[in-house]
């Protein structure tokens, strides 16, 4: 298990265009598609990922609860699927559906999306502004594989529920940890 960190791309950033697959319902999308009306939260992440796989209750809840309060969620598997067949787009779709995902689960086939939003592991978060713009990247919260803390999605909820209120976000964020993202060899 890698301990790789976010790169913690610069606040205030606009959020790149991307125009993706869903592997659950097979439709292309556009970010335009499926931003929320008061924020956007884009998450990197992949099936296989101890580091994922220990957040994805939490990442669900997350999504049926905010997704009504006006956040859009979309999810964003960049790996090498040659490499790591674990990963596949029909692998992407039965964990979605094993996790209750009630947000898309996009396939970037070709790691533009991942590199254009400097993402670096998996979990990797971002939360975008009704206007695009990055107003959190980093951690879920404290908890980790083996380390005893529970997950509860504290930092990531925190932002959110600043976000609605119209509050300030505390630019003092954390980075997430997990897995590297499975890059193409070039």
């Amino acid at each position: 298990m890698a301990n790789t960190p976010s790169n913690m791309l610069p606040l205030g950033t606009k959020a790149p265009d991307f125009e993706l697959t869903d592997t659950v319902s097979g439709k292309k999308f556009k970010l335009e598609d499926l931003r929320g009306e008061k924020g956007t939260l884009i998450m990197f992440i992949c099936n296989h990922c101890p580091f994922v796989k220990h957040v994805n209750p939490t990442i669900a809840s997350l999504g049926k609860t905010y997704q009504k309060k006006g956040i859009g969620f979309i999810a964003i598997s960049s790996n090498d699927v040659v490499n790591y067949p674990q990963d596949a787009p029909h692998l992407m779709r039965a964990t979605a559906k094993k996790e209750g995902y009630s947000f898309p689960y996009l396939y970037d086939e070709d790691q533009t999306v991942a590199r254009a939003y400097d993402a670096a592991c998996t979990p990797d978060f971002y939360l975008f502004d009704a206007r695009l713009n990055l107003v959190y990247r980093g951690q879920l919260d404290d908890s980790r594989p083996g380390n005893g803390i529970p997950v509860t999605g504290k930092d990531l909820e925190n932002a959110m529920n600043a976000l609605l209120e119209g509050k300030a976000i505390s630019p003092d964020q954390k980075p997430s940890i997990g897995c590297n993202i499975k890059w193409f060899a070039r």
